[in-house]
């Protein structure tokens, strides 16, 4: 059983101020529940938070398996304070998630052997 499920209705890709983002989110306001991973442009430290940064830790991304509900983020035992106390966050990924495609294709490329499926 995951410890936090986010149900995406968007997800993005964006490149801005050296880095580049990739969200997956309920909904477009602020006090909505999101996933989202950013990394420097040339590569380096991912950064994960959920739902508020406050609950987000460089490093923290054990790994993300891809299945046919969506992802499966596990996050690393010595990070799980800094994530609220989870170790398994769920993103839910439907036909109705826009930019879906765009965004675990980015995904992919920045996680490289730590995401599987």
């Amino acid at each position: 059983m995951n410890d936090i499920t986010v149900k995406a209705l968007y997800a993005s890709v964006v490149e801005d101020e050296g880095h580049i983002f990739i969200g997956f989110a309920e909904g477009e306001g602020e006090e909505d529940p999101y996933a989202l991973f950013r990394q420097p442009l040339g590569g380096g430290p991912v950064w994960f938070e959920v739902s508020d940064e406050s609950l987000g830790a460089e490093d923290a991304v054990e790994s993300v398996t891809l299945s046919d509900k969506g992802l499966e983020i596990v996050i690393a035992a010595a990070k799980a304070a800094k994530v609220g106390w989870a170790r398994s966050i769920a993103v839910r990924i439907g036909p109705q998630t826009e930019s879906a495609d765009e965004a675990l294709a980015a995904l992919r490329e920045m996680l490289g052997d730590r995401f599987r499926g």
